[in-house]
C-alpha cells in the first residue's frame, strides 16, 4: 500500500487550473500544478537537469514553508508519513 497520493490531480479538471481568478481557483490549480510536476516521471527527468543551487534552492524552499506552516507532529505524520514521530 503506498503511503503517498497524488489522487487530487488526476480527478480534477486540468482546464482549470488558473491562478489570480479567486483564492479557491488558486488553492485547487495550485494543488493540481504542484502533484504535475511531483510525478514520478516528470521528476526522473528533472532532477537530472538541476543544478546543485537549484537543488538546494528548492530544498530551501520547501522547507522554509513547512516549517512556517507545519507543527512538528505535523511534519512527521502528514509530510514524512511518520506515525510514531513528533508526537508528545
Amino acid at each position: 500500500m503506498s503511503r503517498h497520493t497524488h489522487d487530487f490531480v488526476n480527478n480534477y479538471d486540468e482546464g482549470k487550473i488558473a491562478f489570480g481568478l479567486d483564492r479557491e481557483t488558486d488553492e485547487k490549480s495550485l494543488i493540481a500544478y504542484l502533484q504535475k510536476f511531483t510525478d514520478d516521471e516528470m521528476m526522473q527527468v528533472l532532477v537530472k537537469r538541476l543544478s546543485d543551487d537549484d537543488i538546494s534552492g528548492i530544498l530551501d524552499y520547501v522547507l522554509g514553508i513547512l516549517k512556517k506552516h507545519l507543527k512538528e507532529e505535523e511534519y512527521h505524520r502528514i509530510f514524512l508519513k511518520d506515525k510514531t514521530k513528533g508526537l508528545h
